[in-house]
Parts: structure tokens; sequence; C-alpha cells
């Protein structure tokens, strides 16, 4: 499970990384099925949790994938 540090959560390995993923996926598909299913003056109250989630979930993900690019030799940093 990913670690919490201020408040959020940090995705620290390649295990914690496909977790993130795979639930990335399911609220993805839960918000789509929701989608078809909700009514229109359901949908605002519905999704925006959902929402929320998936963006925080996908900042997790692209926060990992940048801290942890490869550095090459000789570049600034190294």
């Amino acid at each position: 499970m990913a670690q919490i540090i201020e408040g959020q959560a940090v995705i620290r390995n390649e295990q914690e990384m496909a977790v993130s993923r795979e639930r990335l996926a399911k609220l993805e598909h839960a918000l789509e099925t929701l989608c078809n299913t909700a009514r229109a003056e359901e949908w605002p109250a519905l999704s925006s949790g959902y929402r929320l989630e998936i963006e925080r979930m996908q900042g997790e993900i692209l926060d990992y994938l940048v801290q942890n690019a490869p550095r090459r030799e000789g570049a600034p940093g190294t």
C-alpha cells in the first residue's frame, strides 16, 4: 500500500504502481457505468466524488513516473 506523507499517498515502487493503476481502472469503469445508468439530475452529485478520486490518483501516478525518471550520466543533477 502507498505510504501517506502530509495527507498524500505516495507510490514507492512498481508493485504499488500496479495496484494504483488497477484501482484507477476500476474507478474509471465504475464512473462509466454510472454515466450509463444515472439520471441526468443525479449525475453531478454522483460523478463528482469519482472524478476527484480519479484526478488524485492520476496525480500520484504522474508524480511517481516523474520522480523516478531514469538519470543519464553527465546530465545535470547526477
